[in-house]
């Protein structure tokens, strides 16, 4: 048969796209990080003070909902292998 000539390529399927990308998203963090330092913060609470508390208060709730999700929550809605035949 043979390959086709007008087989579309995607822009991910470019590895010098996807480096880019991470290059960008790496950059884009650094910037985070460092305008984290510059920019005033007015806490409503002494924990809110810490560096960084909102990027690890966000880490450790998505952490909590994946376990939760995965050993309360699964246990409840899952099926039998054969529930549908």
């Amino acid at each position: 048969m043979g390959r086709h000539k007008d087989k579309k390529r995607y822009f991910f399927d470019n590895p010098r796209n996807v480096n880019k990308l991470i290059l960008y998203f790496y950059l884009f963090l650094i910037i985070l990080i460092i305008l984290d330092f510059l920019i005033p913060k007015h806490p409503h609470f002494k924990w809110e003070e810490f560096y960084s508390f909102y990027g690890a208060f966000g880490f450790v709730a998505c952490v909590f909902l994946v376990l939760v999700a995965k050993h309360i929550l699964r246990p409840i809605v899952k099926r039998k292998e054969n529930y549908y035949d």
